[in-house]
């Protein structure tokens, strides 16, 4: 199911991308845009919510490879993973686009003594968190009896990057993002807890991709105010998205960049204040 939006005098892609919580590429595939011009009364179609399914990278696979087999982009890879560089690793999760009438099939577990939701979540090899959000659980806690519902295809699952800092461990972390251990253990296909400083860690989260009555950029729009940063030599978009804990696509977005090319002296939003 999509929305249609009728673009407005002072919208922009990035502007209204954000409104509905959709990333721009998404936005600019279901409208077959080039690039990122819009013209005032233009009508959109805007997703009423991303469904996706995560694939796990295989040997050889690359980021074009793996965009071209679920028909999206690049692009659209990079931003709905919030990646930093374009260099995939063996058994790294990717969250893909997937058609959202493709129906969702479950199997049914009944909960055993001494059962848990990582045993059973390493049994039918998916996530706690992909089990919490099939189900709607708040907590870890399982009755014995209970029947839950095991996902058969990968449903979505969102996620935050958080940069590893001195003193941080992953039960310190987990109890920062109200998750588990083993959550963020599997998440990162971690084969051991020792963690090292500046490791991007993904952590899963229970934040809904779904938009509903949300209000759209438009006339009478204020712009946010930004956090800027002018651009110095030997600079280049990564290192600045890593400093200021975003994206390159997000900066390029927020910029309206169609490069990644800098010059000395340009200033960029870096994040909003």
């Amino acid at each position: 199911m999509k929305n249609y939006y009728i673009v407005q005098k002072g919208d922009t892609l990035y502007g209204i991308s954000r409104q509905f919580g959709i990333p721009v590429e998404t936005i600019k595939r279901e409208n077959n845009l080039t690039n990122n011009t819009i013209s005032v009364g233009q009508e959109l179609k805007i997703p009423t919510s991303i469904v996706t399914s995560i694939y796990t990278v295989e040997k050889g696979d690359t980021l074009y490879q793996i965009a071209k087999k679920f028909n999206t982009t690049v692009e659209e890879l990079i931003e709905l993973n919030q990646l930093k560089t374009t260099n995939l690793f063996l058994g790294q999760q990717l969250k893909v686009p997937r058609e959202g009438n493709e129906e969702e099939s479950y199997t049914t577990y009944i909960v055993k003594g001494g059962d848990s939701l990582y045993s059973i979540a390493m049994k039918y090899n998916t996530t706690v968190e992909t089990i919490k959000q099939a189900n709607g659980l708040s907590s870890n806690l399982l009755s014995i009896g209970q029947i839950l519902k095991i996902p058969t295809k990968n449903i979505s699952i969102n996620y935050k990057e958080y940069e590893v800092k001195p003193g941080d461990s992953l039960y310190s972390i987990a109890q920062l993002f109200n998750t588990t251990v083993d959550a963020i253990m599997k998440t990162n296909n971690l084969q051991t807890t020792i963690l090292s400083v500046g490791q991007i860690l993904k952590i899963p989260t229970e934040d809904s991709t779904t938009i509903t009555g949300k209000e759209c950029f438009g006339e009478g729009y204020v712009e946010p105010k930004y956090e800027t940063y002018t651009v110095k030599k030997g600079d280049n978009l990564y290192d600045i998205a890593r400093r200021y804990n975003t994206s390159v696509i997000t900066l390029m977005d927020l910029n309206n960049l169609t490069s990644t090319s800098l010059q000395i002296g340009q200033v960029l939003k870096v994040r909003e204040l």
